[in-house]
């Protein structure tokens, strides 16, 4: 399993991605309450959005409910990382993070944050293949 961050999906579904799923790939990709919010919310056109929230809501889901303790390790990750020097542009990062460490599930990114609370924590962040 797989927790594929916001930053892949919109690289994916952009003009020129850098990583394609593949069948084998597709049937382990899951997803989170935080990441579906933020692919969605940056949706234009009501007829792509229908389309995209349905593909969304059929994958396999971790993190929902999200908890009480993931935004608390939330937190502490966002205070952790910054006393170790780290900026983190993104609670909402800090949230998926949180999540994928209590799932035990490595998370595919195109995004900086991720690889820096790895470099404190348990999280296991991956750059997708092209």
């Amino acid at each position: 399993m797989i927790l594929v961050d916001t930053s892949v999906w919109i690289d994916t579904l952009g003009k020129r991605p850098r990583w394609r799923i593949s069948a084998e790939e597709l049937i382990s990709v899951a997803s989170c309450p935080p990441i579906i919010q933020e692919v969605l919310q940056g949706v234009k056109h009501d007829s792509i959005y229908e389309t995209l929230r349905e593909s969304m809501m059929s994958l396999t889901r971790v993190g929902d409910p999200v908890l009480s303790e993931d935004y608390l390790h939330a937190a502490d990750l966002f205070r952790f990382g910054r006393k170790k020097g780290y900026t983190l542009r993104s609670s909402i990062d800090c949230l998926i993070a949180a999540i994928a460490i209590r799932e035990h599930i490595p998370v595919y990114h195109f995004d900086r944050d991720f690889d820096a609370i790895a470099n404190f924590s348990r999280l296991i962040a991956k750059c997708p293949q092209s």
